[in-house]
């Protein structure tokens, strides 16, 4: 089906509505349509609409709480641990990200984790609010297993995305994301799908060999970014994000893509640091602005998040576009279905 284009307002009541009647608290359910909105805003779709058969088919399942209402459980001044229930992420990682504000205010560095949790979507979105507060900010987090560990063949870690946030001085600040497998595990369910063959690189079969079949890869395993350095850093994540919080390691949850199973009871981590507790605002700010001159000195250099940004702008006057077959099952969801 074609894509019907839809207003940024429109869709978040639908799916806030949709979210809502699979059994989620309104706190709940606005936070997370708060957040797929702008994921469709800044064209990531990935993260975005598509989300909303898969959350309500967690909450109705009892793969997420719907009634959860995150808490801090445990208290260490400048770290801390938020409880999400079990509940959808997106409100629990607004409070993970209030307290790791507030405390980097107060001690010039927070760490905060999230425990008992669910998919975060776009890691970089957490962060707006450190940046608006004048704050450098990092965030991570696991997923179910995609990736063995190098050199083995069972999938052991999650893709694991991390996204780092630095304010500028008058300007949108610098704001990078990726995750650490060699290519999103979305790219190679359109390619199964659509019964096309995938690059070498991308992909491993069960068998731990690699493979350019789609339907082979998803049954293996995923690829690394940068061979052995992303692997490392998807153990890296790992570690910070389960280890500390006490969260579910990816090998101990089942697929985002099934409606039942486990628990996902995953985990997010926030670092959030003041320049003025180290060499001082005015110092951090004239040390990015150096930088950025630096880059774009080069024409073709384009800074991270500039491109999202465009997009949303673009998207805000013309509308989101959504597969019309979505955007039926989202209707149907909010009990809105015409047609």
């Amino acid at each position: 089906m074609n894509p019907d284009r839809i207003a940024a307002d429109e869709l978040e009541r639908l799916m806030n509505a949709a979210l809502v009647r699979s059994g989620a608290t309104a706190a709940m359910a606005q936070a997370t349509a708060r957040a797929l909105v702008m994921a469709e805003l800044e064209g990531i779709a990935s993260h975005g609409a598509s989300r909303i058969p898969q959350y309500s088919g967690h909450l109705k399942n009892g793969r997420a709480t719907g009634g959860a209402v995150p808490a801090v459980t445990r208290d260490s001044k400048a770290a801390c641990v938020v409880d999400a229930g079990g509940g959808l992420a997106f409100e629990a990682c607004a409070l993970a990200v209030r307290e790791a504000v507030r405390r980097a205010g107060e001690f010039g560095v927070a760490f905060v984790s999230v425990t008992n949790s669910n998919h975060f979507g776009v890691a970089a979105y957490h962060l707006r609010h450190v940046a608006a507060a004048g704050m450098v900010g990092i965030a991570m987090g696991n997923s179910p297993a995609a990736m063995p560990a190098w050199g083995g063949k069972r999938a052991l870690f999650g893709t694991n995305p991390i996204a780092a946030v630095f304010p500028r001085r008058g300007a949108p600040p610098l704001s990078i994301d990726l995750s650490l497998s060699a290519v999103a595990r979305g790219k190679i369910m359109v390619a199964a799908r659509d019964g096309k063959p995938i690059p070498e690189g991308w992909a491993l079969d069960s068998d731990g060999r690699p493979t350019t079949d789609a339907k082979a890869a998803l049954a293996g395993s995923m690829l690394p970014a940068g061979g052995v350095k992303g692997a490392m850093l998807a153990l890296v994540v790992e570690l910070l994000v389960c280890a500390l919080s006490g969260a579910a390691y990816g090998f101990e949850s089942d697929s985002f893509f099934t409606d039942e199973g486990r628990p996902t009871r995953i985990g997010q981590a926030f670092l959030v640091i003041d320049p003025r507790a180290l060499a001082g605002n005015e110092t951090y700010l004239e040390r990015v602005e150096t930088l950025v001159a630096a880059m774009v000195e080069a024409p073709d250099v384009r800074l991270p998040g500039a491109r999202r940004l465009e997009n949303a702008a673009r998207a805000r006057g013309e509308g989101i576009a959504v597969p019309a077959d979505l955007l039926q099952k989202i209707r149907l969801l909010a009990g809105e279905a015409h047609g």
